[in-house]
């Protein structure tokens, strides 16, 4: 087993270096083969009608002159040891690890990403938890009363919640439960947790069902897939055969075997969101991870929403390693793979 997880994990931080060099070549490579020349490159960081001599110092301070590799090289020694910015008058220190500095907003990439991400991990994480809990549970039930008015009600739901997008359900709920019932009559708002718990969780209750409503959805219906397959097997027989309760059939043998494809799904979607549940907080006003990298693209602001991008990848690709350990405890047959 720690064998299984080492080989695992050295793997993740390879794609993690991959996944920069490929997000580092998107930002700084691919406008050049474009067609963008060295000043446009470096006028996008210099705000709305820059002189000539304003892109020629950000070309000097980003090194935008250099060949691509030194580029590079001087980034990833930024994420390990810090690096010095010019802001003209005076000079940054961004302390490690770097991903850049914003000429935009005149900070540091990362203590900007770390501001807004408890609001982005406070909506995925609750909101996991309820499309984990109400998807897996109703695809089970619905596996096993396969036929019913439940199982047919269930389905139409879970058709109805994958086809209705994000802000349409939250706009919807808004103006139902916070407006019409009159809820949350002053609309909802994030409340960090350390100021107050409860306002935190309250405010947060419409977002997560929401955003959970399109998961579960999904989650339903993959569950209910894997399970009526699972059923079928020789070996779910046997078990019915040896007199297992049929409790232990269905949570030990049946509900294991189907989760394989569930736990895929599940580290994606939430890696994702973890990087930014763009609809959900533009919907909600949310000042997350999504609408920060919403608002740099239309400021112009390069380093931030590649530093955006970056975070983004670091979720999704520790949460597929997290997910490869699960396999290993699910099916004790991928350790050998």
């Amino acid at each position: 087993m720690l064998s299984f997880i080492i080989r695992r994990f050295l793997g993740a931080m390879a794609m993690l270096v991959v996944s920069s060099i490929v997000t580092f070549g998107i930002f700084f490579v691919l406008p050049k083969l474009a067609g963008q020349t060295t000043d446009q490159l470096a006028a996008t960081y210099a705000g709305k009608a820059p002189t000539q001599q304003a892109i020629d110092d950000i070309k000097v301070r980003l090194g935008l002159d250099e060949p691509i590799a030194v580029q590079y090289a001087r980034f990833v020694e930024g994420v390990f040891v810090g690096k010095e910015f010019d802001n003209g008058p005076s000079e940054i220190w961004c302390p490690p690890p770097c991903l850049g500095y914003s000429f935009t907003t005149n900070e540091p990439v990362l203590p900007k990403l770390l501001d807004r991400a408890p609001v982005t991990l406070s909506l995925a994480l609750g909101a996991s938890v309820l499309w984990v809990v109400t998807g897996v549970g109703i695809g089970v039930l619905s596996a096993l009363r396969r036929g019913s008015v439940f199982d047919r009600a269930a389905m139409v739901t879970a058709l109805a919640g994958v086809s209705l997008p994000i802000y349409f359900t939250g706009l919807v709920s808004l103006a139902v439960f916070a407006y019409g019932l009159g809820l949350w009559p002053t609309g909802v708002r994030y409340v960090p947790f350390t100021e107050n718990p409860v306002d935190w969780a309250y405010n947060l209750i419409l977002p997560w069902v929401t955003l959970s409503f399109l998961y579960a959805a999904l989650y339903a219906r993959l569950t209910r897939a894997g399970m009526l397959e699972t059923l079928g097997e020789d070996y779910i027989r046997t078990a019915r055969a040896k007199g297992l309760p049929e409790r232990t059939v269905i949570t030990r043998h049946a509900l294991r075997a189907s989760l394989t494809p569930i736990l895929t799904v599940f580290g994606l979607d939430l890696g994702l969101l973890l990087g930014g549940a763009v609809l959900t907080e533009s919907t909600f006003g949310f000042a997350g991870l999504g609408a920060l990298s919403i608002q740099s693209i239309f400021t112009g602001d390069l380093p931030m929403v590649m530093g955006v991008v970056l975070l983004a990848t670091l979720f999704v690709v520790l949460l597929n390693f997290l997910v490869d350990v699960l396999y290993a405890v699910v099916d004790p047959r991928v350790r050998l793979s």
